[in-house]
């Protein structure tokens, strides 16, 4: 039995949570989300609390227990409070902009990068160098940060490049000059 899967998921006011055969549906005021839980899980409603509890016959798939309760968990502070992610591009003539519903990144290649936005997420863009992700899927916010990151991920010499608000990159010495 996982330690994380037994603590009980405290359910803030305005949001409602409703079991529908073996879907978790989370409803808030930024919006709902849903997702469908092993069969060895259940999910039961006490109070202001959610519990997620392993079947006895389904023992053997303990490491399910934890991460139903932290999926179902992110579910209920996403649609109370939402997830946030900034990145900062560093570099000359790095710059990015919402263009509808794309993303264009101006990251030092020949042609413009273009991302289309997914469907849940909002994109702010400030002073042209920092993009803000706002959204109540933590998964999919995170995943979309990870792609515009991937398109020029920070290097190790001048530190170019698109990187989490906060990160630190480690820096590597230049080549040497040779001595005779």
């Amino acid at each position: 039995m996982s330690r994380k899967g037994k603590f009980p998921i405290a359910v803030p006011k305005g949001v409602e949570i409703r079991m529908e055969g073996d879907e978790v549906h989370v409803k808030g005021p930024r919006g709902s989300l849903h997702h469908k839980v092993h069969p060895g899980i259940s999910v039961v409603k006490e109070d202001d609390q959610l519990c997620v509890i392993l079947d006895e016959k389904h023992a053997d798939q303990g490491n399910f227990h934890g991460l139903y309760r932290a999926i179902i968990n992110n579910m209920v502070v996403g649609v109370s409070q939402g997830f946030e992610k900034k990145l900062e591009m560093i570099g000359v003539g790095y710059r990015a902009q919402v263009q509808g519903n794309l993303l264009d990144l101006q990251v030092g290649f020949s042609h413009p990068t273009k991302l289309p936005i997914p469907q849940g997420i909002s994109v702010k863009v400030e002073k042209n160098t920092l993009i803000i992700l706002e959204g109540t899927d933590k998964q999919m916010v995170g995943q979309f940060a990870a792609n515009i990151r991937s398109k020029r991920p920070p290097e190790p010499y001048q530190g170019k490049g698109i990187r989490y608000q906060n990160e630190f990159v480690r820096r590597k010495a230049g080549k040497a000059a040779a001595k005779k």
